[in-house]
């Protein structure tokens, strides 16, 4: 496997795909890099180098016992863009690795970076507090935490088999096979990590770092998301980001990677060729 250790001992797996300009993918939560694998294959077919990290504690990746936070993601993946030396790339963060991008960026700048992508992202804040009250309630994120720690497993699957995919919608076709790679993509994470990790992804405020944005983003959100709703991350995003485009897909769920892989990847390929 290619993997490489920071520089506080955490081993990190990445796959990278390809050859021509970089494109680089941040997984959602509790997921793994193998989340964007319908975004990967089809890209490198186009001519692009697609490069994925499992994020710290999850997937194949260590499971350090501390450090399971957005700026730890964050200062991970400016290594290993620095480690293979990435130029001219095209970030492209999901659900939680969209505050990935968010904070890397805020962090460490775009120098590295030509174009950004939140897909069903996280930013700026999906916590409801005074400022933010189109935000979840905390008590919808100390429910995952009690569901987490009374049966982890069954929690995963009752989330892929329900509100990621909007299979608990009215007619709606479930696919046993997304439902067992979600859970099996999640089992792979430390109990810990993925634990913290509810944390880091809904009580980061990214407000500051979507203004430190100066590259063409795109944001792509479905209307009918139930994990991350529109109103409160991709529409606030756009506001924020100053070359934003917004795209909604009608009746999308959160996993539209999945469920409308055919629309992201050419609304993807669109993008990173305009």
């Amino acid at each position: 496997m290619s993997t490489f250790t920071t520089s506080d001992g955490v081993e990190l797996y990445y796959k990278d795909w390809g050859q021509g300009q970089p494109i680089v993918f941040c997984h959602g939560w509790p997921l793994n890099a193998d989340s964007w694998e319908s975004q990967m294959i089809f890209l490198a077919s186009k001519g692009y180098r697609c490069i994925a990290h499992d994020r710290r504690g999850h997937g194949r990746s260590s499971q350090p016992w501390d450090g399971n936070d957005m700026d730890h993601y964050a200062d991970d993946l400016a290594q290993l863009l620095d480690k293979l030396d990435v130029k001219n790339a095209v970030l492209l963060g999901f659900s939680t690795g969209g505050g990935e991008v968010a904070r890397y960026i805020g962090r460490h700048g775009g120098k590295r970076v030509a174009k950004a992508g939140l897909i069903s992202a996280v930013p700026p804040l999906m916590l409801q507090t005074g400022a933010n009250p189109g935000g979840l309630p905390i008590s919808v994120f100390d429910g995952i935490r009690a569901g987490a720690l009374a049966n982890r497993a069954e929690l995963y699957r009752d989330i892929a088999g329900g509100p990621f995919y909007n299979f608990n919608r009215p007619g709606a076709v479930r696919s046993e096979g997304l439902v067992q790679a979600w859970w099996m993509q999640g089992m792979m994470g430390g109990h810990k990590n993925t634990y913290d990790s509810i944390k880091a992804f809904s009580e980061t405020d990214f407000t500051e770092d979507l203004k430190k944005f100066t590259m063409p983003t795109l944001i792509i959100h479905g209307d009918d998301d139930q994990i991350v709703p529109i109103e409160a991350a991709g529409k606030a995003a756009a506001k924020l980001i100053k070359h934003a485009k917004l795209l909604v897909y009608p009746g999308a769920p959160h996993g539209l990677t999945d469920t409308h892989k055919d629309q992201v990847n050419a609304d993807l390929l669109a993008f990173i060729q305009s």
